[in-house]
């Protein structure tokens, strides 16, 4: 039997925020700037954005929908007089990435839980009543990423795991070996006169 290839964790970023709307926009850009730093393509940092962002809005939205945003929290302080809560209406995301180009995002919160998951999974199941939330969440981030794992229990929280191995680097060589055919011009016998001639065209 072929011996499995174990991976080694190259880098990770541990990060905790309260559980308001502001702070999705804050989670796509943490965490897509790390990750950035695998030279990854646009189009992947893309599907990585959708992902994040609807796994925090649930977060946000769902998870903590009996707790109101303005509302104050039991928070306890810290030596510097802040204060901080690390028991409810938070979002806890520990992203981590791997040397074999994969990158492993969990969302954590500490809410109401979701009683079936199988059901919640389904497009268009949502427990929103405002008819404001399209209940597509889970379907986005299981089109974006290679699997999603959701974990979760009533009254406790919920544990959303999100990973996605990314395309090798182009290398620089064949990037400009492709920039120089692509800008080269094609040149083919004629038909007609059974000499080379130019595809291009002179505009008069």
């Amino acid at each position: 039997m072929p011996k499995s290839i174990r991976k080694h964790i190259i880098n990770q970023m541990k990060t905790e925020f309260r559980a308001i709307s502001e702070n999705e926009r804050l989670s796509r850009a943490m965490i897509c700037a790390m990750i950035a730093q695998m030279d990854v393509t646009v189009e992947e940092l893309a599907d990585v954005r959708c992902a994040i962002s609807e796994a925090v809005t649930n977060a946000v939205v769902h998870a903590y929908r009996d707790t109101k945003e303005s509302e104050p929290a039991a928070d306890s302080v810290d030596g510097a007089g802040d204060t901080f809560d690390h028991s409810r209406n938070t979002v806890y995301i520990l992203t981590t990435l791997y040397d074999d180009r994969s990158v492993k995002i969990i969302i954590r919160d500490r809410g109401c839980g979701i009683t079936d998951i199988r059901r919640a999974m389904e497009p268009l199941y949502t427990t929103d009543e405002t008819g404001e939330r399209s209940g597509m969440g889970f379907a986005i981030m299981q089109s974006f990423m290679d699997t999603v794992r959701v974990k979760s229990a009533h009254g406790k929280g919920t544990t959303v795991e999100l990973r996605k191995k990314f395309a090798p680097p182009i290398k620089a060589s064949a990037a400009v070996g492709k920039t120089e055919e692509l800008a080269s011009v094609n040149v083919s016998d004629s038909p007609d006169t059974g000499k080379e001639t130019s595809e291009q065209e002179d505009i008069a």
